[in-house]
């Protein structure tokens, strides 16, 4: 498209899970439902329009080992973007990307600083690794670097015990996620198991990431609470792996691991009816390829969401849940289109059509 040129879209925009228009336009970089009056070249596509998609849980600079370099970044934010992933809730990176938010090229990042964690109880060089009474001071200094967010580790393998356990005591966490709250940050934690969700959940926790130790005593608690998960279900199908590698040493922790990959869609599907928010996230970044949020979307369907809620998930109810705009009157223009209806088979979204970012169809 040349500059000045006016995108039309036409089938189905699915502005909202109850709001459906037959055309969208976009004029100089933003969403118009009004026929623009001066006359401008045209370049019109048809299929089913969705707001951008949503990567709740992602690391963006991040791999197995560590921070990154630019160019392994850049990599990984155009394969998201490719996919139709145009926001992106990084929950903890190593590295510096800043830089992203320059580039319009690249999909919009909600950072949420660097992990926290305790000491030698996590992914090596992934981490601040701190003892308890550093908490609420890292706490803050991460609020203040991040868009609103704070990530924590919440349990992680304890070597001694040989088994998951809760990396921090009660007070420490009431004190932080409080400094948290006054810094105008939200926190969520790193959880597998269920031991740390208690703590938690009474200090003030706003989201857990995958949330595999859910029980039936803690879901209403989170549903009450309006605590949300990020399931990650694309990530907890490597448990069976990761419980293979470690079953010689820790075999606790294997079996541990194991009992919650087999649960895992009727531990979401519990959450889900119980009322729990649930949004997409893949955990890309770590051992984990970038593009993978079609694939997670389909994963919460197995796990009992409907083809719209896991929709939602990943697109109109995320990006509520983030304070970002979707196709709204005036909004940036930042939409993926498809050749067939998401609502009717969510596999769709694995071939976007045309993805649009900031108003500048990709190729």
């Amino acid at each position: 498209m040349t500059d000045g040129a006016v995108l039309h879209i036409t089938g189905r925009v699915l502005v909202g899970p109850d709001e459906v228009r037959d055309e969208l336009w976009v004029v100089d970089g933003r969403v118009s439902y009004q026929r623009p009056t001066v006359a401008r070249d045209v370049r019109t596509v048809t299929g089913w329009a969705m707001p951008g998609l949503v990567d709740a849980h992602c690391h963006v600079g991040l791999d197995a080992h560590g921070a990154v370099d630019e160019a392994t970044s850049e990599k990984q934010a155009l394969t998201d973007r490719d996919a139709g992933t145009l926001l992106i809730r990084d929950a903890g990176s190593a590295a510096d990307t800043r830089w992203i938010d320059a580039r319009e090229d690249l999909p919009r990042i909600i950072r949420a600083g660097r992990h926290i964690a305790r000491t030698r109880r996590y992914i090596r060089n992934y981490a601040h690794e701190i003892e308890p009474g550093d908490l609420a001071a890292y706490v803050v200094q991460e609020a203040r670097r991040g868009d609103g967010w704070v990530k924590l580790v919440g349990d992680w393998i304890d070597r001694e015990r040989g088994d998951l356990a809760a990396c921090w005591p009660a007070d420490a966490l009431r004190e932080s996620i409080a400094a948290a709250h006054a810094e105008g940050a939200r926190v969520t934690a790193h959880c597998f198991a269920a031991e740390s969700l208690p703590d938690l959940l009474a200090a003030g926790i706003d989201c857990v990431e995958h949330a595999t130790g859910l029980t039936e005593e803690l879901i209403p608690l989170f549903a009450e609470r309006a605590v949300a998960i990020v399931p990650t279900l694309v990530n907890i199908a490597t448990f069976p792996a990761l419980a293979d590698g470690g079953q010689e040493k820790f075999p606790a922790w294997s079996a541990h691991m194991r009992r919650l990959h087999e649960r895992r869609y009727d531990t979401v599907g519990a959450a889900h009816d119980a009322g729990v928010p649930i949004y997409v996230g893949t955990d890309a970044g770590g051992s984990l390829a970038h593009g993978l949020v079609a694939a997670e979307v389909a994963e919460l369907v197995k796990a009992g969401l409907s083809p719209a809620e896991a929709l939602s998930a990943a697109s109109w109810g995320a990006r509520a849940w983030l304070g970002r705009e979707g196709l709204s009157e005036g909004a940036p223009a930042d939409l993926v289109v498809y050749a067939e209806d998401p609502r009717a088979d969510v596999r769709v979204l694995a071939d976007p059509r045309l993805v649009v970012l900031r108003g500048r169809p990709i190729a």
